[in-house]
């Protein structure tokens, strides 16, 4: 048997051994190098050698020889062989999440309960691009009973691709909302890329389909659902009278949520109600108890359960030895998620000494960028916050165009001079949002703030 022969059994057999980052590498370990924006993952093959790599995996024929290194002409293709192979051996269930929002979110959550009561293998951190998903299904335990994995997309075409090779039972879409408006221009456009998840034509092992419907583009999707055979679909509302959230009650310090499962009243006890995160509950159990699993392990571990690094956590951190909160929303942002956040944060009733908005441009939003923004502004302006900090060329044009505001905006350019700003206004007990796009300079000022974490 040749080398790549050994590191095809391998990898069949093995589970979490395949990495992109030599940082990852641990004894064991098979590294991927791959083409950068600045290099090519050549220049970090001795290092992952030498902190243990049994294999390393190159498109770039210009390294130092060794055995341990297998050169692979089409990178892409190769994985996708190998990742089709462990896919067909994988007798446990599959899960495919997709949507325009809360993909990674629900995944965390669905994956946090399912793993305390049984062996899982699901995606790591946002891995839902045609690499993430690759990686994810090499790296995936074939001993595990249930696989999640996100299927991302942001032009046609790339659902039913990647929904090819992963071929998930049971399917989640999240919502639709407005991203990737460049190339899709409608949410219309978007239910309809999302839809070929769950056609026969791309995915003849799909069973069952689980949706929340509110809105007209999402009626599509449910059109679409309608149509294929033998494909169970599972509404989390009202109008499915067996899944949907009851009652909320609320209390001096807390509220109770009633959720009605299958005629069963479950109750839980939240601090704040977060939408999204309530019909991921909603989600799970309805997961769980279509999959004849004891949801009562959701009940027990809710309150143990913590948002997704960037999508709500909370952090308490010092600014010139004054002790605020951040709340860090900073991996990722469209208009429905923005003001969803910005909603949830104005009624957050405590005791914090003010409340202060960092916010940053929304991307990939198309010729309708501008007004988004503006929009945005004029809906902020309806409430009343201490500070509302922008930063972003897109937030530079609209704040422009507010005459008169209630609130104070303040524009900087860069995440530096917003540092500055707050390092001479901020009090103890404030609190801060932090809402953008990723690779925007607010998204990098959330990562200097956690620097600060106490």
């Amino acid at each position: 048997m040749n080398v790549q022969s050994n590191l095809e059994e391998y990898l069949m057999l093995r589970n979490n051994k395949l990495k992109i980052s030599s940082k990852e590498i641990n004894k064991g370990d098979i590294f991927l190098a791959l083409e950068g924006k600045n290099f090519h993952g050549n220049k970090f093959i001795n290092s992952s050698l030498k902190k243990g790599a049994k294999f390393c995996l190159t498109d770039n024929i210009n390294y130092k020889k060794n055995k341990k290194i297998i050169f692979v002409k089409d990178l892409f293709e190769y994985l996708t062989k190998l990742a089709i192979k462990k896919r067909n051996l994988y007798k446990g269930k599959v899960v495919g999440i997709t949507g325009s929002a809360g993909k990674t979110t629900l995944k965390e959550t669905l994956a946090y309960f399912l793993k305390k009561i049984q062996l899982i293998s699901y995606s790591k951190k946002s891995y839902n691009n045609k690499l993430g998903v690759l990686i994810s299904l090499l790296n995936l335990n074939l001993k595990s009973s249930y696989a999640i994995f996100e299927i991302g997309t942001n032009n046609y075409g790339e659902i039913r691709n990647l929904t090819k090779i992963v071929r998930p039972e049971q399917i989640f879409i999240t919502n639709i909302q407005s991203t990737h408006l460049e190339n899709f221009k409608t949410q219309s456009n978007i239910a309809r890329e999302k839809s070929d998840i769950f056609k026969y034509a791309y995915n003849n092992k799909r069973k069952k389909l689980y949706v929340n419907i509110k809105t007209k583009p999402e009626e599509i999707i449910l059109k679409k659902g309608k149509i294929e055979n033998n494909l169970k679909i599972i509404r989390i509302n009202e109008i499915s009278k067996k899944y949907y959230l009851k009652k909320i009650i609320p209390y001096k310090n807390y509220y109770q949520v009633i959720f009605s499962i299958n005629n069963r009243d479950i109750l839980l006890n939240t601090k704040y109600i977060i939408e999204f995160r309530l019909i991921n509950i909603l989600y799970c159990y309805a997961f769980f108890n279509e999959n004849f699993l004891d949801f009562s392990a959701i009940t027990k571990y809710y309150k143990y359960l913590k948002p997704v690094t960037g999508r709500g956590l909370s952090h308490n951190i010092s600014i010139n030895n004054k002790k605020i909160k951040i709340i860090d929303e900073s991996y990722n942002a469209n208009p429905d998620t923005m003001i969803q956040s910005i909603d949830y944060f104005k009624n957050i009733n405590t005791n914090y000494n003010k409340k202060i908005l960092i916010l940053g441009n929304m991307n990939e939003l198309g010729c309708n960028t501008f007004k988004i923004h503006l929009d945005l502004l004029k809906h902020i302006d309806k409430f009343s916050f201490k500070l509302i900090i922008l930063c972003g060329e897109f937030f530079e044009r609209s704040i422009k165009k507010i005459k008169n505001p209630n609130n104070e905006f303040i524009y900087f350019h860069n995440k530096n001079k917003i540092m500055s700003f707050l390092s001479k206004k901020i009090h103890n007990n404030d609190i801060i949002l932090v809402k953008c796009s990723n690779s925007t300079e607010v998204n990098k000022l959330a990562s200097k703030l956690l620097e600060k974490v106490i």
